[in-house]
């Protein structure tokens, strides 16, 4: 039998450090959470798991100085989430059509995690299902602090049955668990950062690992520090091509500079000096550290956030021709997307690589001009209609002028290892019951355009199959069997071959990072805030009062 599947939505937003309404928020999410996309759609079927990728969750003071100041804007994503799963299942309640009993919220915040202005929150129906939580960062802004970065978590899932579950598995069939990536990030901004965009997806597969190196490494294996501070990792651009990525038929001499690689900057510029004196790895503590990167062979991944791939390296020109909502329009939107630097560059194997992505069928995600000069927006006679889009006043606006409308807000995917149809629990399936076993995406769609920020939000739901380590591991080669022929698709695939090798240095690096971040957020919290502002006001008051009292002894 096919295996049992996680319902699973993911949602992209860059906040634009402000503050989101709860009741609109609601209202959206209420008809995302509803849509029917294009697969069999879910009705008032909540899914398992909702994540939510925010980008400039909250101004620079408070994002850097930690949780504390977040916790504020976490909650209005919580409540949003509640109010809208509620009224839905409220909906299926009155229609006979809900199966759920449970009272309070519908969903329990499991895991809320930022790395600067980049944060990810992680909801479930049923916490008990999630058995194991491993966090993850990395950050490629300034001196590598987190203005941009990358956060992620890693989970357990396991189909256990509770008290309000149908039963999943029966007495003789042992619970089955899978492992689930989610990454969120925040990519170098501007059109002409392309080269710098590729970069920090380099730097996501080499720094965010789930586990400092340095455990995980045998002892005399990790490079010495006084050899690492010779070389600074070169984080300013990228080169035209990928990485070279070894393959199990490379030569010695490849294989060697992949070595260097995994000890090394993780950028993969061919003229970086080497960080060790000390032997290099064999191969099993390359598999080693892959294990703790994005890429765990046995592991999901889905990567969500305001990826800012544009449609063009530069600004527009004046009376530039922008993308049009109008489908008969010779403009729509849908003429402009294969200017996309994404999937060009994805394509051609420079970044996201081995990653999948749902076809687009909504217009541009950024820049929107929120509330523009009377008579410039876009949607102006539909704004003097009164007319709502899910309940809620549609916002007016229109494309700013100086940057080019683009796909910025993106969620991706790494399918199933093409290999899993050959293990032993699925080899005996029909092939059509095989070829049912992959992340079906069901829904991948923008959200309307919102007052509180110039991006819309991007939403994506997908059922995604439970597999064990067993199915997902690469087997062996039979004997008498040709490696080269069993194995040709598989080995680009990143989990056979990874793009960039895992940068060892990289939690010595983002602690430093990390310290740099809390100087420069409370330096920013006393100058730029209201709080820091009443700081400065009663230390003055302070001062004066104990000189006034003073000034006579």
């Amino acid at each position: 039998m096919t295996p049992s599947t996680i319902d699973l939505f993911i949602l992209t937003f860059n906040c634009a450090k402000n503050l989101i309404n709860v009741a609109v928020w609601a209202a959206h999410l209420k008809a995302a959470l509803s849509a029917q996309g294009v697969g069999k759609g879910n009705g008032n079927t909540l899914p398992d798991v909702v994540v939510f990728s925010l980008q400039e969750v909250a101004p620079l003071a408070y994002s850097f100085i930690g949780p504390y100041f977040l916790n504020t804007y976490y909650a209005r994503y919580g409540e949003a989430l509640n109010l809208a799963a509620g009224q839905l299942l409220e909906e299926a309640d009155e229609y006979g059509t809900s199966s759920d009993g449970a009272s309070g919220d519908p969903y329990k915040l499991i895991r809320a995690k930022n790395v600067g202005m980049t944060a990810i929150l992680l909801f479930a129906r049923d916490p008990s299902k999630i058995q194991q939580i491993e966090e993850a960062e990395c950050g490629f802004g300034a001196a590598d602090m987190g203005n941009k970065g990358a956060v992620g978590l890693r989970v357990t899932w396991s189909d256990v049955v509770d008290g309000n579950d149908n039963a999943i598995t029966t007495t003789t069939e042992q619970a089955k668990t899978t492992e689930l990536t989610f990454v969120a990030t925040h990519l170098a901004a501007m059109e002409w950062n392309l080269n710098k965009r590729n970069v920090n997806w380099r730097s996501i597969v080499s720094d965010l690992t789930f586990a400092n190196p340095r455990s995980v490494l045998p002892a005399g294996k990790f490079p010495s520090e006084s050899r690492a501070a010779r070389s600074t990792p070169d984080r300013s651009g990228a080169g035209d091509t990928a990485p070279v990525a070894r393959t199990r038929d490379s030569s010695s001499a490849d294989a060697d500079d992949h070595t260097d690689l995994a000890y090394g900057n993780g950028d993969g510029d061919s003229d970086a000096q080497p960080l060790l004196d000390n032997p290099r790895p064999n191969a099993s503590h390359e598999s080693t550290l892959q294990q703790i990167s994005i890429f765990k062979p046995t592991s999901h991944l889905f990567l969500a956030g305001d990826l800012n791939y544009r449609i063009d390296t530069t600004t527009p020109p004046p009376l530039a021709t922008y993308p049009s909502f109008d489908a008969s329009s010779g403009n729509h939107f849908s003429h402009f997307l294969p200017r996309d630097q994404l999937t060009q560059e994805r394509e051609a194997g420079r970044t996201m690589h081995g990653l999948s992505e749902a076809p687009i069928t909504f217009g541009p995600t950024y820049k929107y001009d929120v509330h523009p000069v009377k008579g410039e927006a876009v949607n102006e006679e539909a704004v003097k209609r009164g007319d709502k889009v899910n309940g809620v006043p549609e916002v007016p606006w229109r494309f700013a002028s100086h940057r080019w409308p683009g796909w910025c807000d993106r969620v991706l995917y790494l399918d199933v290892p093409p290999w899993v149809t050959t293990t032993t629990e699925l080899e005996q399936q029909p092939e059509a019951e095989r070829e049912k076993v992959k992340v079906e995406v069901e829904v991948y769609d923008s959200l309307p355009v919102v007052e509180t920020s110039d991006h819309r939000p991007v939403f994506f739901r997908a059922k995604v199959p439970v597999l064990g380590e067993e199915a997902m591991r690469l087997p062996l080669v039979s004997e008498g069997e040709s490696e080269r022929e069993v194995e040709e698709e598989w080995k680009r695939d990143p989990r056979v071959s990874m793009p960039v090798a895992v940068d060892v240095h990289a939690w010595e690096r983002r602690a430093a990072a990390r310290r740099k971040e809390v100087v420069v957020g409370w330096t920013a919290f006393i100058w730029s805030t209201k709080e820091g502002a009443l700081v400065l006001a009663t230390l003055l008051v302070m001062g004066v009062g104990t000189w006034w009292l003073l000034r006579d002894w």
